[in-house]
């Protein structure tokens, strides 16, 4: 192997002087003498005394090798036979995934890594102990339930009973802070994820110990079962998804006891580890000084290597015995490591250290590639799990203390290398990016840094700071105080050491001119998100949430501060505060999105049915072989996906699955993954001065793109490859920029939104609490001082509350440090505006929008949602820049498509649908949807209108509601009146928000109803369509549930059942709102019988009218029955909401009209043969009538229908109108008998009301009496003379 180097070119196998006569050619040898005082030096024999050193042998070159395996041998332990007394099975120790489990497992490649994959799977080791004491760790990856300890061979576990459920078995759950032996009492901590738990067993005496992150939490068992044919295995239970690692002994133990592990350590391999580390600090800490002959001590850390051959002979004899031991996992952590963090312990920065670039040099100098890649891959591996393992200790100095050492070995020259040999990946990487949250707030020192706690004690929104205290005004400062303190101390490891990792790593991140760094660190960040994108839902993530989240923001600053860097080089490119993902890289093939959805459908589907627009207008040809084989392919996609998820050598039925993941384990294993994507290239393009050709792409794995096809030539735009027509043709950044901004918007999506709502858990525990303190400090100022038992315990309780609180308290600073901070927020609404301006850009292309991804869309509202609803209280979204035009943008892309016909999926269709929904019922976010251009308004409520049958409309009628809530008779509540007293689930729901309708909505609603009568007539037949099915199907539902209560026998409803009938009887409710919107806005629809369809809408209306007050108003009828009972599910099913409804579309056809119209709807409802006057009486409050309720608050409002007299003139027209039915039987329809002829046929003459006849003209055109072809209907009206 040639010198890595500048000096004297070396192997490691020709370094030896082979005769006296090559002296004279190896230039810069010392002299004999003194050679041989300096290799005595480095290399002390142990017996090497006063007497002995004078008496010693010269030794040279020649020499060395022979006396370095003599002192190599000096002292080596012998195998000691008696180690491993007491235990029985093979060596390493692993778990046994052949049959030692029960249930379905996934397992590391390592088998030391495992995770649950069933209800409650238990696994044990290969080798179990029988006498001594013994010891192994376990790496607590997921803080969910475990049991964790011994189990002895006879032990049998199934779905239910797992490690410490037999009589034979013992365990530890630090999830339920309890031990296991059959039965269970409380025990030791509270484990979370990062923590090492140790399992000691001592043979001997016949207990079992267990201790967290080294400290003992005290004996668990005593007296356990031992003697002839009993022996313990290593064991664990876990439930679904939990993750833990092993170390048996295969690596050092963090807490060793004094106690050996189940695996032997190499102790030969460790002396002569420990021997030649001892060697080479002799040579870092000698120099030669040829001028005086002599040798000079001198500090380690002043080291360098300046190419002496005497050193350099010296070392490669060294390395020649040390290389091929440091490619041993448990050498590199205990021996290197160490070494090296002992180097950095003096603290300052890393440059200030060089002595580590020399060594890394001398790596690089003396190892074979293998052999160094090899090195620098354990001691990273090592370096990741004492960091991830690592307590939280106050000043954070063990995370501080592995940064320093990880940013050291990157700042080295050859972690170019490193990266092309996959050494440090993105995948392992992130863990760095992460600082855990402590469980156990005392032990991280939060009591220290935050020594004063503070909680709101006032819960309302709209609070005054007048309402604050003066005691909770200082309580809060205090505690701000700390929070800023412990903010200081975070970001301390975050702005310096982690984006130091991240830069260093990867160097395209801060401009590095090394343009094959920049193309492999790209290449190894998209093959990061397509592992993560293909096994989303996937039982094992590959990167968790947690580690997702910090690596993003990371990720964000350095990319903006790399954009921003190159706007300064570039003045003509656009600012980071403006970026966007251009359109072209969703259809040029040079960026993977894998399988992931498109909007327009699948992306074969795309390729086939808009290759013309592809080619007019970007320019580019799909090649028809490709169209081919991802045809061929979208045939075989089912079975090659379900192939390559299949894993290796899993078990038949409840096998232990070899598990594709590597850092849900502690291990950071990789296990072997199967990655299917098209094979396809791309032929280089040529972009001539003249009219641009047609360029013919195909789509690009990750393996296949070149540098090129990312950066582009002089006849190549790289990444930009196609720009449509309609982007403007302006440089907007270096493109590998524009590849990660695309993928940390992809990495939003695939897990970040949905561990930032994980976190919010905590905020609302804390407000669950305080909430309870002050009921319970209100109940002790209240409790009579005769109740002294009462008092004591809610004394207890306050205690209790107050305790949990403080402690919460101090969780929820260390998140909102770390997570909710100011800075994150910020991170997330740049992504927001990012995605707001990807889709504007895309939007424009036309038809080429169908190749946006539909995760843009999902980032775009969720990232909305969670500066929303995640970061406040503690920071407010109205306080970011441009809060109001990015509101209004995001509005008009919500209200633009919804109904998109360029967007297929039904999922992404209904999270638009459902965002628009949120958005409307806010009021700052209502007035955004208003100030876009009104073009897009009407368009927006032109959607709206379309009919319901087409779509899913339980969310567009949830829409019209909410612009109309505020303006309807008695609609001006936030919670039902019958509810108020009541708590609610979550006060943050849209449905619970006050009233905030929108007159400017109403009118572009009322216009298109009024002008487009085609438009008016379907949507409303739509909407009585679903009024009559949502009401019929509650009817139905509660009859079920009568049924059910009234039987003898105990049954409980299905809370399925009740909340579907809870669900129909509030989509009735919001249908007759929307109803009522409609004949408020443009009653003409109803009572002007010009208007086709006008009269057949009316009598539709009476008659779901009639129906839904027969049913509810009836005295002791099954609503009143079901209501009473009080169903838990059923709150919202009352009199009051339907009644109301229904009352304010009577109010509006009958009082509120011109007298024609309401003459009209009068005679209409009248001659329903359905109509029962007691059900009017009942709304008047007759008999306890429900209308009781409508005094106040509730009736009036901006819009007001009048005082209840104007329902009492209702009822006095309704008595007068009663005897105007008509009372001969040939003036009634012949075919329903309820309504007055009002139509002729043509041409057979025959009559019929115009119910009837449209009704049935809708499906048929022949007569109802002769069959003949109906050619047109015509009015009646009976002759005076009859």
């Amino acid at each position: 192997m040639s010198a890595k180097g500048g000096g004297t070119a070396l192997t490691r196998r020709n370094y030896r002087l082979s005769s006296d006569t090559d002296k004279p050619r190896a230039t810069g040898i010392v002299n004999e003498k003194l050679l041989s005082d300096y290799l005595h030096h480095v290399f002390p024999s142990s017996k090497q005394g006063p007497a002995v050193a004078s008496l010693r042998k010269p030794l040279s070159f020649q020499d060395l090798g022979a006396h370095l395996e003599r002192l190599l041998s000096e002292g080596e332990p012998t195998e000691d036979n008696q180690a491993a007394e007491g235990r029985l099975g093979p060596q390493p120790v692993v778990l046994d995934h052949t049959s030692g489990f029960e249930g379905l497992l996934f397992v590391d490649d390592d088998l030391l890594g495992v995770i649950g994959h069933s209800n409650f799977s238990s696994i044990r080791a290969t080798t179990c102990v029988f006498k001594g004491k013994w010891a192994y760790e376990v790496l607590i990856s997921s803080q969910g339930l475990m049991q964790i300890g011994w189990c002895t061979l006879n032990c049998r576990f199934n779905q239910e009973e797992g490690v410490g459920d037999t009589p034979d078995s013992y365990a530890y759950d630090g999830n339920r802070v309890r031990k296991w032996n059959v039965t269970t009492t409380n025990y030791g901590k509270s484990w979370a994820a990062g923590d090492i738990v140790s399992c000691l067993i001592d043979l001997d005496e016949g207990t079992i110990t267990f201790c967290l992150n080294g400290q003992s939490l005290g004996t668990a068992f005593t007296n356990i079962k031992t003697g002839p044919g009993v022996a313990y295995f290593p064991a664990i239970s876990l439930s679904f998804k939990e993750s833990v690692a092993f170390n048996f002994g295969s690596r050092p133990l963090r807490y060793p006891f004094s106690i050996d592990g189940l695996v032997n350590p190499p102790a030969t391999d460790l002396t002569k580890a420990q021997k030649l580390l001892g060697y080479i600090k002799n040579v870092l800490s000698t120099a030669i000084d040829t001028q005086e002959e002599r040798l000079v001590e001198k500090e380690c850390a002043v080291w360098r290597l300046h190419g002496e051959p005497t050193v350099l002979i010296t070392l490669a004899h060294i390395f020649n015995h040390f290389a091929p031991l440091m490619c041993k996992v448990y050498l590199v952590e205990d021996v290197l490591m160490n070494f090296l963090l002992g180097i950095l312990e003096g603290g300052g920065s890393v440059d200030e250290h060089p002595l580590i670039q020399q060594l890394l040099d001398l790596f690089w100098l003396l190892m074979e590639d293998y052999e160094v890649n090899e090195c620098l891959k354990q001691l990273m591996m090592s370096l990741l799990r004492a960091y991830r393992f690592s307590p939280i200790i106050p000043d954070l100095g063990f995370q501080i203390h592995y940064l320093r050492l990880t940013t050291a070995i990157l700042h080295h020259e050859k972690r170019v290398v490193s990266l092309t040999n996959g050494t440090f990946d993105v995948l392992r990487s992130v863990v760095f990016f992460y600082i855990k949250t402590p469980l156990r707030v005392k032990e991280a020192g939060l009591e220290e840094l935050i020594p004063t706690t503070w909680w709101p004690t006032h819960f309302d929104k709209e609070r005054e700071p007048k309402d604050e205290s003066a005691d909770e005004r200082l309580r809060r400062r205090a505690y701000e105080r700390g929070c800023q303190r412990l903010k200081k101390r975070i970001e301390a490891i975050g702005d310096t050491l982690m984006m130091a990792i991240l830069t260093k790593q990867f160097p395209s991140l801060c401009l590095f001119q090394g343009e094959a760094s920049r193309y492999i660190f790209l290449n190894k960040f998209r093959k990061f998100l397509q592992e993560n994108a293909s096994n989303r839902g996937h039982p094992t993530a590959l990167c968790p949430p947690e580690y997702m989240v910090c690596f993003l923001h990371r990720l964000i600053t350095a990319v903006r501060t790399c954009w921003d860097e190159g706007n300064r080089k570039s003045p003509g490119s656009i600012r980071n505060e403006e970026a966007y993902v251009p359109p072209q890289l969703f259809y040029n093939g040079k960026v993977d999105y894998f399988d992931l959805q498109r909007l327009g459908g699948l992306l074969s589907h795309l390729k086939k049915t808009l290759k013309d627009d592809l080619a007019s207008k970007a320019n580019i040809i799909i090649d028809p072989a490709e169209i081919q084989t991802t045809s061929m392919d979208d045939l075989d996609e089912d079975e090659e996906s379900g192939a390559a998820q299949r894993p290796f050598g899993a078990a038949a039925m409840g096998g232990a699955l070899a598990r594709p993941s590597w850092l849900s384990s502690p291990t950071l294993g990789r296990a072997n993954r199967f990655l299917s994507t098209a094979a396809v290239s791309l032929m280089t393009p040529r972009r001539p001065l003249t009219q641009p050709e047609k360029v013919k792409v195909r789509t690009l794995t990750v393996e296949q793109r070149t540098e090129e096809d990312i950066e582009g030539s002089h006849s190549n735009d790289g990444l930009l490859l196609g720009r449509p027509l309609e982007e403007p043709d302006q440089p907007i950044a270096d493109k590998s920029l524009l590849e990660i901004v695309d993928g940390i918007v992809m990495m939003y999506n695939l897990s970040v939104h949905q561990q930032l709502g994980k976190m919010v858990v905590v905020s609302d525990d804390v407000h669950e609490y305080a909430v309870a303190l002050k009921d319970t400090e209100e109940k002790i100022a209240r409790c009579p001082a005769r109740r002294p038992d009462i008092l004591e315990e809610l004394q207890k309780s306050q205690k209790v509350f107050a305790e949990k609180l403080n402690h919460l308290s101090r969780r929820l600073a260390w998140i909102n440090a770390t997570i909710y901070s100011k800075e994150k927020m910020l991170d997330v609404y740049w992504l927001l505006c990012v995605c707001i301006r990807t889709i504007e850009h895309a939007d424009n292309t036309g038809s080429l929008f169908a190749f946006t991804p539909e995760f843009y869309l999902n980032v775009a509202m969720n990232a909305y949602s969670a500066l929303k609803n995640y970061f406040s209280p503690a920071n407010s979204m109205e306080e970011l820049p441009g809060y109001e035009e990015t509101l209004t943008q995001l509005a008009a892309i919500l209200a633009k498509h919804f109904a998109d016909p360029r967007i297929v999926g039904t999922d992404i269709k209904d999270s638009l649908m459902q965002a628009l929904a949120s958005y409307v019922c806010y009021p700052q976010s209502l007035r955004a949807v208003e100030r876009i251009p009104e073009e897009q308004r009407v368009a927006m409520m032109r959607n709206l209108l379309a009919p319901y049958e087409q779509r899913p409309w339980a969310q567009t009628n949830w829409i019209l509601v909410r612009l109309w809530r505020g303006c309807g008779f008695g609609y001006r509540y936030t919670r039902l009146p019958h509810l108020l007293k009541t708590k609610p689930e979550d006060a943050n729901l849209p449905s619970l928000q006050k009233p905030c309708p929108s007159l400017l909505l109403q009118r572009h609603m009322a216009q298109l109803l009024s002008m487009d009568k085609d438009m008016a007539a379907s949507f409303l037949n739509s909407v009585l369509n679903q009024l009559n099915w949502a009401f019929s199907e509650f009817i139905g539902m509660i009859q079920e549930i009568q049924q059910a209560a009234e039987r003898p026998e105990r049954n409980f409803v299905d809370t399925r059942q009740l909340k579907v009938c809870a669900t129909c009887f509030d989509l009735s409710v919001s249908l007759l709102r929307v109803l009522e919107m409609t004949v408020t806005l443009v009653p003409e629809i109803f009572l002007d019988w010009s208007r086709p369809s006008a009269e057949l809408l009316l009598r539709r209306l009476a008659q779901l009218l009639n129906q839904v007050l027969n049913r509810v108003t009836a005295e002791k009828n099954l609503f009143d029955r079901v209501v009473n009972l009080r169903l838990p599910g059923l709150e919202s099913v009352d009199h009051y909401p339907i009644l109301v409804a229904v009352t304010g579309i009577l109010v509006r056809i009958l009082v509120d009209g011109d007298r024609q119209g309401t003459s009209r709807a009068a005679s209409v409802l009248l001659s329903d043969p359905c109509f029962q006057l007691h059900s009017i009486q009942h709304l008047l409050g007759e008999g306890g009538g429900v209308l009781r309720l409508l005094g106040g608050r509730h009736l009036r409002c901006p819009m007001s229908f009048g005082p209840l007299s104007h329902v009492s003139l209702f009822m006095s027209r309704m008595f007068s109108l009663s005897v105007l039915q008509p009372t001969s039987e040939e003036d009634l329809c012949p075919i329903c008998y309820a309504h007055s002829i009002s139509a002729i046929f043509k041409p057979c003459s025959h009559k019929s009301c115009k119910a009837c006849i449209n009704q049935h003209l809708m499906n048929n055109k022949d007569c109802f009496f002769c069959k003949a072809t109906i050619t047109g209907v015509e009015d009646y009206s009976k002759p005076a003379s009859s």
